[in-house]
């Protein structure tokens, strides 16, 4: 989390076993354009690289983030996540 001029920026993971997911990234109108969502996702790479574990970048910004900066020394899963199933009709 990041906070700037009274504006909160966000990154949302959450851990499964080795792997470190990231499934979304938030960044308020009002401070967007200053890099913050991309430091939100270098900071999880660093936890990662830290800690062991397999980036997962689920969130569509911290994929392509990643892909543009391959100096980011983690190990990354592509896979990307399942679709939700088709709701069926009761």
């Amino acid at each position: 989390m990041v906070e700037q001029d009274g504006a909160i920026a966000q990154l949302s993971y959450q851990k499964d076993g080795d792997r470190l997911i990231i499934a979304h990234t938030e960044v308020p109108k009002e401070i967007g354009g200053r890099g913050i969502a991309g430091r939100l996702v270098r900071a999880a790479a660093e936890r990662a690289g830290s800690d062991g574990l397999v980036l997962v970048p689920w969130c569509p910004f911290a994929r392509a983030w990643l892909e543009d900066h391959p100096d980011v020394a983690v190990t990354i899963d592509w896979t990307p996540p399942a679709a939700p199933a088709p709701s069926r009709p009761d």
